[in-house]
């Protein structure tokens, strides 16, 4: 009886784990092929966890992640930028097609099989796709974010009562190529959407060159000068120019007649080595010298004696100004004492009648012509070209004019326009007065060119007082106009 009931167990037994084992292989494949109509798990689309969501739960996904907006961070601003407003669009239909494959690929049996024995595959990432219009996001850079949020440098300013400037301050600009990449960069990830925009840091700038003589004007008031006062001033790399002439608190007309005392020795030092073949004798040489360095009136007449014209020497000088162009600078006469006047000349300066600085007939100029003369020197020197090249061609050659810079340079008188530069700055230029007939000193005048590390300028004052030009203040307030000048064109070099 046991016998037979045994087997009969067994049988029954197996028949009921038979079923047991296809009912689950059955709910198992149920399950299955609910999850094969879904992304496999693990499965990343644009780097944005999609595993076990269907198509559309998987796009809404994508969309919520990459539709966060994007943090721009600069200075202290924060900005939240929405993608689709700089034209970033996914490509939902082609990342959604590429994951589908992957379900699609593995054969139905194979994977279920993988699936019983929970070997899971791991499937490949889906990398972003995605549109971005760079036109549009360059244009918000530049139109929204910089316009609004670059700090502009706060240029410097004269101070009132000095001879110098306020510093100023830094400012920024956007760095928007370097920022093209880092927001698309944000905009392409799910997780980092935090950009610190970089910048360029710029320096303040210089006051409005017109300020700078508004600052001149009030050094002038500040000293409280009440004679006439003329001002040359020429930027020798923009070439703008400040030209004014000022008494007592007013602006009047510029281009007055002074007495040219030794800066006429400019003149007489080009027109000798006009006449000089190059490379210049050493006795010329050595009579430039003496003339420019020293000032002396010996070698200056014997310059205009020898290589000029023994008896015509000064009206040969003014010959050749004439031809530059220089219609108020004149040499009527030898520097020895009772030197005949050669000639009367009638110029545009000392004809006018609203103002007299009681100009010597024997030698006259104007700050702006003394400057101009300057200026065809160093055109000369520097390009080979200008003004006196062009008037003396084949007579005046650019070895000869840097020869006439190197004469200019080493006139170390420590007063006047020298006295308010630095110490080391080259200045090629002449200085001159004199004593006048009543035993006082009524006019000076000091032009020169000015080499500095923040460009180089052309300088020319001239300063007159009608009873008595006192040197002492008259000589600290060109000094302080030379140090106000310099300041300006070395504010970002200091």
């Amino acid at each position: 009886m046991n016998n037979r009931r045994g087997p009969s167990f067994l049988i029954f037994g197996a028949v009921i784990v038979l079923a047991l084992g296809v009912i689950i292989t059955g709910l198992q494949l149920v399950r299955y092929s609910r999850i094969r109509t879904n992304f496999p798990p693990g499965l990343l689309i644009a780097s944005v966890p999609v595993g076990g969501l269907d198509a559309q739960q998987a796009a809404e996904r994508l969309i919520q992640a990459y539709g966060v907006p994007v943090e721009l961070r600069y200075g202290d601003a924060m900005i939240q930028v929405k993608p689709s407003l700089v034209g970033f669009e996914l490509d939902l239909e082609t990342m959604l097609a590429a994951a589908d494959l992957q379900r699609i690929n593995q054969p139905f049996w194979s994977a279920f099989w993988d699936y019983l024995w929970n070997r899971l595959p791991t499937p490949e990432e889906v990398p972003l796709r995605a549109k971005l219009n760079v036109d549009r996001l360059r244009t918000y850079l530049n139109e929204d974010v910089a316009v609004r949020y670059d700090q502009p440098p706060t240029d410097s300013m004269p101070i009132p009562g000095t001879a110098d400037f306020s510093s100023g301050t830094e400012g920024t600009v956007l760095d928007v190529d370097r920022a093209l990449t880092l927001v698309e960069d944000a905009l392409r990830s799910p997780t980092s959407r935090v950009v610190s925009l970089t910048y360029n840091r710029v320096q303040p700038g210089r006051p409005v060159f017109q300020n700078l003589e508004v600052l001149l004007k009030n050094i002038i008031d500040t000293n409280e000068f009440d004679g006439l006062s003329e001002v040359y001033l020429l930027d020798l790399q923009t070439y703008k120019e400040i030209h004014f002439a000022y008494q007592q608190g007013e602006t009047i007309q510029p281009d007055i007649a002074f007495t040219a005392a030794s800066t006429m020795k400019i003149p007489i030092m080009i027109s000798s080595l006009i006449q000089t073949e190059d490379p210049t004798p050493v006795e010329i040489q050595e009579a430039i010298k003496s003339m420019i360095e020293l000032s002396e009136n010996d070698p200056a007449d014997r310059l205009m004696e020898q290589v000029l014209d023994p008896n015509l020497g000064p009206l040969m000088v003014t010959d050749d100004l004439q031809a530059l162009g220089l219609k108020n600078t004149f040499l009527a006469g030898y520097f020895y004492f009772g030197a005949p006047l050669l000639q009367r000349f009638v110029t545009p300066a000392n004809s006018r009648t609203d103002v007299d600085t009681g100009p010597d007939p024997y030698n006259q100029t104007t700050p702006v012509e003394m400057g101009m003369l300057l200026e065809d020197i160093y055109m000369c020197a520097n390009t080979g070209g200008g003004t006196l090249v062009a008037v003396f061609p084949g007579e005046v050659t650019q070895n000869e004019c840097r020869e006439m810079i190197q004469y200019l340079s080493a006139n170390e008188i420590p007063v006047l326009i020298k006295a308010g530069l630095p110490e080391g700055t080259q200045i090629a230029h002449k200085h001159g007065w004199i004593t006048e007939a009543d035993g006082y000193l009524h006019t000076m005048g000091n032009s020169g060119i000015i080499y500095t590390p923040g460009g180089n300028y052309i300088l020319s004052i001239f300063v007159h007082h009608p009873v008595q030009l006192l040197w002492d203040p008259a000589n600290y307030m060109i000094v302080q106009l030379s140090q106000a000048v310099y300041n300006y064109f070395n504010l970002s070099a200091r």
